[in-house]
């Protein structure tokens, strides 16, 4: 709210008013939601990022990177944004070209969620393909030469480049500010899946800043090659580098503790457990992390908080990891896998009931 809103209302006596100005100020604030707890009282809490315009965290970074562009010159005023998108970065780039009054081209394949592309086209982008109808596998470094390709063509024309944008990781300090805000605690870990990398390491070199000891791991799923071993075919979008495709620089191995694999099978069955469990509806990417986090909890010293960044939520997905018939075609539904989960999930709630009584606080933060 605006300064002279504020001076205005204190002369009146009236109460002020919370009224946002345009869709890109209600980015941020997301809640963050405790999903299990072990007895011992470490505790894994969940950043909701579904709950920013667009559903997605990646809307922080395009903003930023719109203004950083516009304020360094790159992108002219009534300029063409040109950006290589499996869907979420496109999302957010669509409300802040409509707001700011710049054309966007959106360059994507048949692997983007059928949701996210027409969104996308309802906000008035162009989409642009680069894979024929019959190809649904990720392609982004084809994406990524030809939405280049397409801005060096055009004058007042700029290609983002979110993999290799240092702005995509500053888009993330504000969320470190929101966990130490709505925290008592420190965040002793940071876990979340790796795309183009920002969300975490963004968020992790903040943390770090000031003053935080967080352990930071990623989560990228198997066939990714960020973290090594070979490459081969995922289904998890928005999420991992496919084999062939280059790492961005976004991508800070110096902040990174520990890098972990999940399957396709064991990050979908975590989405869809949580949805039919608890109500809450997660993407892919974030079953996939949220899936190591809870192995992971029970490891961890008594007391600690991890926190896993859920970059976006699963009612884009409503075509594909909730569809059982999808699923079954791409061998990927598991009633095994599920049950892991669900036991999982039946586990930590019991040892909350077998030891409420004598749970210890989370640990405090470092002074």
């Amino acid at each position: 709210m605006n300064n002279a809103l504020q001076s205005t209302n204190h002369r009146t006596g009236q109460r002020a008013e919370n009224i946002a100005e345009r869709v890109s100020d209600l980015v941020g604030r997301t809640p963050l939601i405790e999903l299990c707890r072990t007895g011992s009282g470490s505790r894994l809490l969940l950043k909701l990022e579904q709950f920013n315009p667009t559903g997605s965290a990646k809307i922080r970074m395009a903003r930023q990177m719109v203004l950083d562009a516009e304020l360094d010159g790159r992108l002219p005023p009534g300029g063409h944004i040109i950006e290589s998108t499996s869907g979420n970065t496109g999302l957010g780039l669509a409300v802040v070209a409509a707001e700011r009054g710049y054309r966007f081209t959106a360059v994507v394949d048949n692997h983007s969620a059928k949701d996210k592309l027409r969104a996308m086209v309802a906000m008035g982008a162009q989409l642009v393909y680069v894979a024929d109808t019959s190809d649904d596998g990720p392609s982004p470094t084809a994406r990524e030469e030809h939405a280049a390709q397409l801005a060096a063509s055009e004058e007042g024309a700029y290609f983002f480049d979110q993999h290799n944008n240092p702005s995509n990781a500053r888009g993330y300090r504000a969320l470190a500010d929101e966990l130490r805000a709505d925290l008592a605690t420190d965040v002793d870990y940071l876990v979340s899946s790796v795309g183009t990398g920002g969300s975490l390491f963004g968020t992790a070199r903040e943390l770090r800043r000031l003053g935080s000891s967080v352990r930071v791991i990623g989560v990228e799923p198997v066939g990714s090659i960020v973290f090594g071993g070979p490459g081969g075919p995922y289904w998890q979008s928005g999420t991992g580098t496919p084999p062939g495709a280059p790492i961005g620089s976004t991508i800070d191995y110096d902040l990174l503790d520990e890098g972990v694999k999940v399957s396709d099978v064991h990050a979908f069955a975590t989405a869809r457990t949580v949805a039919r469990r608890n109500g809450l509806m997660l993407g892919g990417s974030v079953g996939g992390a949220v899936y190591v986090a809870m192995k992971r909890l029970r490891e961890i010293p008594p007391g600690s908080t991890m926190v896993t960044i859920a970059c976006d939520g699963g009612e884009k997905y409503l075509d594909t990891i909730f569809n059982d018939e999808w699923m079954r075609e791409k061998n990927l539904l598991n009633s095994v896998a599920e049950a892991e989960v669900t036991q999982l999930l039946d586990e930590y709630a019991s040892e909350i009931g077998s030891s409420a009584l004598t749970r210890p606080s989370p640990r405090s933060t470092p002074a």
